[in-house]
């Protein structure tokens, strides 16, 4: 096959990316692709059945925690010496479920659960993301993407899967979380019987690079019939009043109906130039806690953050099925969810010693933040234990580090606009699921689609936003 057609079909990709949205912001007035595969990652069927057909359950446990607010409470308490922010998010908590105003929000999670499939011990948990779980718009877009590939361009796409491909899977990401979230949105809007769209607020970062992943999402409810804003936290500081009923008025807008939080999980979504010090930090809380107290659907509630912290996740490891059944869930159910998470174990004075011992690369050390930049590996785990103080303890967990099998042949990621071959390809399943007040927010179980983001073995920091991992979608092992 000559050269000239496997980039030509490449550089049709790229454009393809582009025309679609699948970009992310670089200035004002351009945009880049982000990396992306050529082809789409092999799973075998009972694997793909196994996670899609169970994830759901995973979505209604999370509820249930987030809802058993002394529960939550005993788990986080230990934490907040080791760990500020945390310690202000029990803070908005205890002011939101021990206060004098009730909490009315009505939770709406928008959870990705993400997996990596060990040799070994098959699919098991890497972490829960309840607030700001994107990336669902690219993970439809990308499985787009390489069904285009497949049909115009054949022949290369059979190169790159290095043998003649299996058969993709659906991937509908976006439209289900649109669905999911049209349907929470109207119902607080039929609950007011009030005139005008429904309306759904996303809270965002300022000068967000990750805007069209957003704007896709923001596009699709708009097909379904709502009004979409976009405000930060500084513009809703003093920008959000109260009508009759308890109902969230926003500045030049109106009733809100739904909140989708795109920010919020590191101290710093909650500063702002024109407050002075901690004082900002509280006051744009106080924010986020201003709008629970009313009716209004909300994603991510400070109960869902909190329950999908890796310490909750940790403590929810070490449960038995029958002390699961405690969060809403049947004795198989639970069993279902145990075999899904993965071996954890808390940081005391004797894990240098229970890390010296085990097999080099057995565990993985994390803290509680959000995003890349936060996991240390191998060697420099020790160093980082001896460096804690006993208060810090509670705030780190200690995770079996998963192993999931590389491609069996290269593969090949586009980055930059620039073929790069990877001979140890190996991917991370994001299955997203979506309930409203504990239910599914959709016609089936709750599952919502995937997001597939791939790296090389050797990379330590897989995001397709901070690290990198590059897209990517599922296709049946042939």
């Amino acid at each position: 096959m000559a050269y000239r057609n496997v980039d030509k079909a490449k550089n049709e990709a790229v454009e393809w990316a582009l025309a679609h949205g699948m970009a992310m912001k670089v200035t004002s007035d351009s945009a880049r692709h982000p990396a992306f595969s050529l082809s789409p990652t092999p799973i075998q069927g009972d694997r793909y059945e196994q996670l899609s057909s169970t994830v759901h359950l995973l979505g209604r446990l999370i509820h249930a925690v987030s809802e058993d607010h002394d529960f939550l409470h005993q788990a986080i308490a230990p934490i907040t010496e080791g760990d500020a922010f945390f310690s202000a998010l029990l803070a908005m908590h205890q002011a939101l479920h021990n206060g004098l105003k009730p909490a009315l929000r009505r939770p709406l999670l928008i959870m990705r659960s993400d997996f990596m499939d060990d040799v070994e011990l098959g699919p098991k948990l890497v972490e829960f993301n309840g607030i700001a779980a994107g990336m669902g718009p690219f993970g439809q877009r990308i499985h787009e993407l390489h069904r285009h590939l497949k049909t115009q361009w054949p022949v290369p796409f059979e190169q790159w899967s290095g043998s003649e491909p299996g058969a993709l899977i659906e991937n509908r990401a976006l439209e289900r979380l649109a669905d999911g979230i049209a349907a929470a949105t109207t119902s607080i809007k039929q609950e007011f019987n009030d005139e005008g769209l429904a309306t759904f607020l996303m809270v965002v970062q300022e000068h967000e690079d990750n805007v069209y992943d957003q704007h896709l999402l923001e596009y699709a409810l708009q097909q379904r019939g709502l009004r979409t804003v976009r405000r930060t936290f500084r513009e809703l500081y003093d920008g959000l009043t109260t009508g009759p009923g308890d109902r969230l008025l926003l500045e030049g807008i109106g009733p809100v109906d739904s909140v989708y939080l795109r920010s919020g999980y590191q101290y710093c979504d909650y500063a702002a130039k024109d407050l002075i010090g901690q004082a900002c930090c509280e006051a744009l809380m106080q924010t986020r806690i201003r709008i629970e107290q009313h009716r209004v659907a909300v994603n991510a509630t400070v109960s869902q953050q909190l329950a999908t912290s890796k310490r909750v996740q940790m403590l929810l490891s070490g449960f038995d099925a029958q002390a699961l059944t405690r969060f809403d869930l049947s004795l198989s159910e639970a069993e279902s969810v145990k075999h899904l998470l993965g071996e954890m174990a808390p940081v005391t004075a004797l894990s240098l010693e229970r890390v010296e011992t085990s097999p080099p690369g057995h565990w993985v050390l994390k803290n509680q933040g959000e995003g890349g930049g936060h996991c240390v590996f191998d060697e420099a785990i020790p160093a980082k234990l001896k460096q804690l103080r006993p208060e810090d303890y509670p705030a780190w967990t200690l995770m079996r580090r998963l192993h999931p099998s590389a491609r069996e042949k290269s593969a090949y990621v586009v980055r930059k606009g620039e073929i790069h071959r990877i001979d140890d390809l190996i991917s991370e399943i994001g299955m997203f699921t979506i309930h409203f007040n504990g239910e599914s927010a959709l016609d089936n179980e709750g599952y919502a689609g995937y997001l597939i983001r791939s790296k090389s073995a050797q990379v330590t920091e897989g995001g397709v936003h901070s690290g990198m991992g590059a897209l990517d979608s599922l296709m049946l092992t042939p």
